[in-house]
């Protein structure tokens, strides 16, 4: 696709949408315009609200501390409303509805960026989907050391094992708009984990007053997990996929859309604020980066906790994986019934094999909290914030001031800095875990 629009491929050709109000949209295999916000608002906290919380107040709290672990939560709460915002209001422009990230960027650019965006959204995606497999296996072990320590289940089974339970969910649910239901099941398993992790924590800082909040390290590697933790910040709000979320959500689009990200970014990061603070006061700079390895109570409260945090991480990867699903769907024809022998088969097939792929990384190798640092370095920054502003610049330039246009140049100068210095912070911790521990490591 060239800036004006021209075809990329001929799975993008335009057709224009049921209501012939003059906007085109690409053709798609999946589910488009059926959804209302509120469930949309619901699909964003659901990945917002995922185990992931449960590493926040080792991998954010610990490396920034108290004062700049506040701060860069709630800064990074409002610069990634702002960012994605911006890219919400540019999901019709130019007569197009841009239900993929890439589309949008190859509209605005041409077909290098296209190419680009797409390579930089799979990385993002790809790396996400690996860690939920990592967290699943984590909640897994868990469980089995709550009552048995024996060491017969080591992790790399419980990733294995992970990954089968998310292919399963996988082949059962065919695009994005389909999960309805299951988002409710979603926000009941997070509400499990979240007040179990809360209220466990906060007994056990209530029981223990002294704890050390200082940060762990020497001054050099205290850089490094600084500049680490500023991209776990950017991880934890950002989905790197907010276009393809978008096409789900019924007209308007764009009001629609910004009601779902106000939503997300008040109610809920509530429970994610919550479960982070107190996690990290309770246990200070020993805090755990799997918050339940951490807490002391009740065996079942601790099960039940972990077995809700296993299913939720595979309703939330099904999430971070539809992109990929949908361009496979799209590009190989898959429509008609779920159930059919050829679109079941299909499905199998495929995301057995994509997430065949996904374990086997995840299981080589398991160090969470870098895998969270170098995604928010190598495509969250680059796709949610410097993409986004420099998007939104070149789209409206004719609209903006020139103090707007500074605004956002600052945005993607400074955005872009923090993106090379933590991809080098992140391979750094990559490089000394390696060191500390072997592959199929048994964390």
């Amino acid at each position: 696709m060239d800036g004006h629009g021209g075809e990329l491929d001929p799975v993008s050709r335009k057709v224009h949408d049921e209501e012939h109000l003059g906007v085109e949209i690409p053709e798609t295999a999946h589910q488009i315009s059926s959804d209302s916000w509120f469930q949309v608002g619901f699909v964003l906290t659901t990945g917002i609200n995922s185990a992931y919380v449960l590493g926040y107040s080792g991998t954010i709290m610990v490396p920034l501390g108290w004062v700049f672990g506040i701060v860069g939560l709630i800064l990074a709460t409002a610069i990634s409303l702002y960012a994605n915002s911006l890219i919400a209001k540019l999901h019709e422009f130019g007569g197009k509805r841009h239900i993929r990230y890439r589309d949008l960027a190859g509209f605005i650019y041409g077909r290098k960026a296209y190419s680009l965006t797409w390579g930089l959204q799979y990385v993002n995606l790809f790396m996400i989907n690996t860690g939920y497999i990592i967290l699943a296996g984590q909640a897994l072990k868990a469980v089995y050391v709550l009552f048995s320590d024996d060491g017969a289940l080591k992790l790399p089974y419980c990733i294995a094992i992970a990954g089968f339970v998310c292919a399963l969910f996988a082949i059962g649910i065919p695009h994005l708009s389909a999960l309805r239901i299951w988002l409710g099941f979603s926000t009941f398993f997070s509400l499990v984990y979240i007040v179990a992790a809360f209220v466990l924590s906060l007994q056990d800082g209530i029981k223990e007053p002294k704890r050390d909040y200082s940060i762990p390290g020497t001054t050099t590697s205290k850089i490094f997990t600084t500049i680490g933790a500023a991209a776990n910040l950017v991880f934890a709000f950002n989905t790197g996929m907010l276009p393809e979320i978008q096409a789900t959500v019924r007209k308007p689009v764009v009001g629609n859309m910004l009601k779902a990200l106000y939503f997300q970014f008040s109610v809920g990061v509530l429970p994610m604020y919550a479960v982070t603070f107190v996690g990290y006061w309770a246990y200070g700079s020993s805090t755990s980066s799997y918050l339940l390895n951490s807490v002391n109570g009740p065996v079942w409260v601790k099960a039940v906790a972990n077995i809700s945090a296993f299913l939720q991480t595979v309703i939330a990867l099904h999430i971070f994986a539809s992109p990929m699903y949908e361009y496979v769907d799209t590009k190989y024809g898959i429509k008609g019934s779920a159930l059919s022998i050829h679109n079941l088969s299909f499905r199998i097939m495929v995301r057995g094999g994509y997430l065949t792929i996904n374990t086997l990384v995840a299981a080589l190798l398991p160090f969470l909290g870098d895998f969270m640092s170098l995604t928010g370095a190598i495509s969250t920054f680059p796709l949610t914030f410097i993409l986004a502003n420099h998007m939104y610049l070149v789209a409206k330039k004719n609209k903006l001031t020139s103090l707007q246009k500074l605004w956002h140049w600052i945005n993607v100068c400074f955005f872009g800095c923090m993106s090379v210095a933590a991809a080098i912070a992140a391979l750094r911790l990559i490089a000394v875990d390696s060191k500390t521990y072997h592959v199929f490591a048994d964390l």
